[in-house]
């Protein structure tokens, strides 16, 4: 399968490492995979503040740059439901976009949207001998629906030891713009996270978004913890070191 992928603006200028292990993983699987370099933003900083008009041009380039694909893979649940929840919408009063769209947004997955239901497969040959927890962030989680596929990813990796966090679908508080528009919430939901991260004594958080682990590994690196934050990719593409 010819597979592009959508790294996102988070990935691309403070994770690569995470755009990489993705590309590792789908080609272990045999599969190719493009980086198509005239990709840029989704636009949902834009949507989410109310510049509908400065979103467009970001939606118009994804659809250029992605249609020829017969699957998109986006190491980010926020934005992989920006383009299957909220692309429809916006591009409803042009209905040549709107066609375009609605042929491409199925095409788009999350990461373990397309491990497990496209691919199937949940067992990678990773290994990753270090205790593990998860925090399901809220796109996944709430638009996409992500269920438990990210952690039964996770428990096909040799030696991971995965431990429950608590409160788990509690957000992080990080919410793109909601933590500059309400930083005393923000830092006060991210205390709590933090708390709870604490509690597993685990030596790494997970997640399927690294715009929330940056914001809880912000937390956690203040608070002088040792605690790590990895992308679940990053996990799922080792085989027994750290990446």
């Amino acid at each position: 399968m010819r597979i592009g992928l959508f790294v996102t603006c988070v990935n691309d200028l403070m994770y690569p490492g995470t755009g990489q292990a993705v590309v590792r993983i789908l080609q272990r699987l045999g599969h190719e995979v493009d980086f198509p370099a005239a990709q840029t933003c989704c636009g949902q900083m834009h949507a989410n503040s109310g510049y509908r008009a400065e979103t467009m041009p970001l939606l118009r380039r994804f659809v250029d740059v992605f249609e020829p694909y017969q699957a998109i893979v986006a190491p980010s649940g926020s934005c992989a439901a920006m383009v299957r929840e909220s692309y429809p919408r916006l591009a409803a009063d042009d209905p040549a976009l709107a066609e375009r769209v609605a042929a491409l947004a199925p095409r788009v997955y999350e990461l373990s949207e397309l491990l497990v239901d496209v691919l199937g497969v949940t067992e990678l040959g990773a290994e990753f001998p270090h205790r593990v927890t998860y925090h399901p962030t809220c796109h996944g989680l709430r638009m996409l629906g992500l269920g438990d596929k990210p952690l039964r990813l996770l428990r096909g990796v040799s030696g991971i030891r995965l431990v429950a966090l608590d409160a788990a679908e509690q957000c992080c508080g990080f919410g793109g713009t909601f933590a500059v528009k309400n930083p005393d919430v923000s830092t006060a939901m991210l205390a709590d996270k933090a708390r709870h991260v604490l509690d597993t004594d685990a030596e790494v958080l997970a997640a399927a978004d690294n715009s929330c682990l940056a914001h809880i590994a912000g937390g956690l690196s203040r608070m002088r913890t040792g605690v790590r934050a990895m992308h679940y990719a990053e996990i799922l593409a080792s085989t027994g070191g750290t990446r």
